[in-house]
């Protein structure tokens, strides 16, 4: 049979209407289709930029990493020992369709500059002094702070000293209660405020080696498959180049001036009321569950995840804790970039 010459309408009564379906499916696709390539290649390419830069700031060099549209609502990313901006490689392209991402690397890790002790002094006050210049060189008047392990004792100084700059605290395994501190972090770093002798040193130099770093990456992750080998090969770098274990030593000395201000902190938490989503690997062994659970004293409306990851979470997390914060922030009206472009109205 040549079904060339039978009429689709006979063969199908109704065949018209499912065929003008598809004419219009298809001029309206063609429609699409122009209307995308009259856009910008931009348009595309933003939210999946990662852009590398340094900055001058205090005679030092900060590298950072920063993504995202610049006029967005800013997020500030601060890392933790003994890692560096790396820590943020799989957050930051989740966020940037909507928020400005600036990641730096603190003196002594990372990208940045190294001075010796000897040149530099490594204390947190320090720290801070250099992020808070860094953010002043960068024009960055108002920021969401995000902070893990190192970033809770810089941020926090941060916001206390400018808290009218602060719109937001996420914080991610940051410690900022005596309830966070494990016995290992009282027996072995915080004795070293105190205790200046050989023995509490002898004590502390594991932390600055590959095995304790591998391990604190790995641990209290549900499945270690998951944790990419160039997280725990990336800081092992950074930790084994001349002089740099004398620079994290320093900072693991310094270390026990900030369970001294966590009253100052708690202050702030109590007078400003900053919107904060706090996320906490349960299987973290440097600051226990405990720590996220005690923000809610002082921050009664805190959102607190706990999540099945470690100390790293974001290494096995990250778009977890990236769709909590694209939920949190707008709540909190920081709603970011729209995603066809510009920005929302109810940017704080």
């Amino acid at each position: 049979m040549d079904i060339g010459h039978l009429s689709w309408r006979r063969r199908v009564p109704f065949g018209a209407r499912p065929l003008r379906a598809l004419r219009h499916a298809a001029c309206a696709l063609s429609a699409m289709l122009a209307a995308t390539a009259s856009l910008p290649a931009s348009s595309f390419a933003a939210a999946d930029e990662v852009h590398y830069r340094t900055a001058k700031v205090d005679g030092l060099t900060i590298f950072y990493r920063e993504a995202g549209p610049p006029d967005a609502p800013t997020i500030l990313l601060l890392h933790g020992f003994p890692t560096s901006s790396h820590m943020f490689r799989d957050l930051i392209p989740l966020l940037a369709d909507r928020y400005h991402l600036v990641a730096p690397d603190y003196p002594g890790f990372g990208f940045s500059s190294t001075p010796t002790v000897a040149e530099f002094s490594y204390t947190f006050d320090h720290l801070t002094d250099v992020i808070e210049h860094f953010t002043e060189t960068l024009g960055l008047k108002h920021y969401a702070l995000y902070m893990q392990d190192y970033g809770g004792p810089v941020g926090f100084r941060l916001a206390t000293r400018h808290p009218e700059r602060v719109s937001a605290l996420l914080v991610q395994n940051a410690n900022a209660y005596d309830e966070g501190i494990t016995p290992a972090v009282r027996r072995v770093v915080l004795r070293l405020w105190t205790d200046h002798s050989e023995d509490a040193a002898a004590a502390a130099r594991p932390l600055f080696e590959f095995p304790f770093t591998k391990e604190t990456f790995l641990q209290g992750a549900s499945d270690t498959s998951l944790v990419g080998p160039d997280a725990w090969q990336h800081a092992p770098w950074g930790m084994d180049r001349p002089g740099n274990k004398e620079i994290q030593f320093a900072l693991q000395a310094n270390y026990g001036a900030n369970p001294l201000l966590y009253p100052t902190w708690h202050a702030y938490f109590r007078r400003y009321q900053p919107p904060t989503l706090v996320t906490w690997g349960k299987g973290d062994e440097v600051f226990a569950v405990a720590g996220a659970e005690a923000y809610r004293k002082d921050l009664p409306n805190a959102e607190v995840h706990i999540l099945d990851a470690g100390h790293f979470a974001l290494e096995t997390k990250a778009g977890v804790i990236a769709d909590y914060i694209r939920a949190f922030l707008p709540r909190h009206h920081i709603a970011g970039a729209h995603p066809a472009g510009g920005i929302s109205r109810h940017r704080k």
